[in-house]
């Protein structure tokens, strides 16, 4: 079995690409990197497997240069005659980001970089799956507070949160139109965030979300509000296991469903040992964000609610070197917030019959061992260059 990785250098993909150069069914994995040369791809593939300590059979792994984001992108993959004997491609690559000025970058690369991904897949002899890494959240933000199913997307009626899901939506659309079903399979992660394993993760992705919150104590925020959270180890076992499965269905949630789901509070109960210096955690409203922001511009009037917390402004006050930093900080985690209010648990019980799966720990059990690597992340970093 030979498979065309892409997203191989990253967080959900770097753990498939270890995953599946350990299986016996896997023969090669070519791996889309971006790179100026083959040696300049080796060393940056490498360095996946040696974060934790994996060993690299270099003569299963295979380097393929290219850019998913760039126009024609197909045009590389035509040219590359070594890649036609691929039977599973594996689409992990996308652009996760959640800001708005980065909009258009999204755009090219999860939706105009699959339309090009389908391009070559058509024209592959032997391919027998295209697995395509989406998201829970195509959903959009109509379902709240309830269990979400697979069947429920996707559809274009559905407003969203932010442009992400949105690419991720049409992504799906996109595979309905050009390719027949049956050799279609989509996955729908929900919330991935660290590892259960007591070590590094390699990505610090919506965990960043978790520190900010960490630093502010003061969240604007439903604590109760039901969180659909897996850590990276459990996404990549499932799909990995799907892709070897006698399946039922063609689409999946993978996701910590009605049993393992999670909530900001217990998260936030969950890391606080960790940090056992700062104020309390304290959940206001989510439309008192706009407070904070005035706050931090200075210009809060008198009598506003947020001066109730005034213990919480004098710790800002103690921790920025320029309060106008907040502002950076609060723009940057409001879309997390609204995600964090839908209340949104998705329906892993395709996963589970067909995998023989259990629910996965719960976020608010593995971050006690996890979440002192929080910090670690630069939250300003992680602000400007979500």
């Amino acid at each position: 079995m030979n498979i065309f990785l892409t997203g191989s250098t990253g967080f959900l993909g770097g753990e498939l690409l270890v995953s599946l150069s350990k299986h016996k069914a896997v023969n090669k994995i070519y791996c889309l990197v971006r790179a100026i040369s083959e040696e300049h791809a080796m060393i940056r593939l490498k360095h996946v497997f040696d974060l934790h300590g994996d060993e690299m059979d270099t003569k299963k792994i295979i380097p393929v240069l290219g850019n998913i984001g760039e126009h024609d992108f197909s045009h590389t993959l035509f040219s590359n005659k070594v890649i036609q004997d691929t039977n599973i491609i594996v689409h992990s690559a996308a652009n996760t980001s959640f800001s708005k000025i980065y909009d258009k970058i999204v755009e090219q690369v999860n939706i105009s970089g699959v339309n090009e991904l389908i391009k070559w897949s058509l024209t592959l002899p032997n391919l027998e799956t295209f697995l395509y890494i989406g998201t829970a959240t195509i959903c959009g933000k109509e379902a709240t507070n309830r269990i979400v199913e697979e069947d429920e997307s996707p559809n274009p009626k559905v407003h969203h949160v932010v442009k992400y899901t949105y690419t991720k939506m049409m992504g799906e659309i996109l595979l309905a139109q050009h390719l027949p079903k049956e050799k279609v399979l989509i996955v729908r992660p929900s919330i991935i965030m660290g590892d259960s394993r007591d070590w590094l993760p390699r990505s610090y992705v919506i965990l960043w979300a978790i520190e900010t919150a960490n630093m502010l104590r003061l969240v604007p925020v439903n604590g109760e509000s039901a969180l659909d959270v897996i850590p990276v180890d459990f996404a990549t076992n499932s799909i990995v296991a799907l892709l070897f499965a006698t399946r039922k269905h063609g689409v999946y949630h993978i996701s910590a469903g009605q049993h393992s789901n999670t909530s900001s509070a217990r998260v936030m109960r969950a890391i606080e040992p960790s940090f056992p210096n700062l104020p309390p955690f304290k959940f206001i409203t989510k439309p008192m964000i706009n407070q904070m922001k005035l706050w931090a511009k200075g210009k809060l009037p008198e009598g506003s609610e947020l001066y109730q917390y005034s213990d919480y402004l004098d710790y800002w006050k103690s921790i920025f070197d320029d309060i106008n930093q907040m502002r950076i900080l609060l723009a940057a985690l409001e879309p997390y917030l609204e995600f964090a209010e839908l209340g949104q648990i998705f329906d892993n019980t395709r996963l589970l019959n067909d995998t023989g799966f259990q629910s996965p720990e719960p976020a608010h059990s593995y971050l006690i061992r996890s979440g002192k690597y929080l910090k670690n992340i630069d939250v300003f970093a992680g602000a400007i260059d979500p």
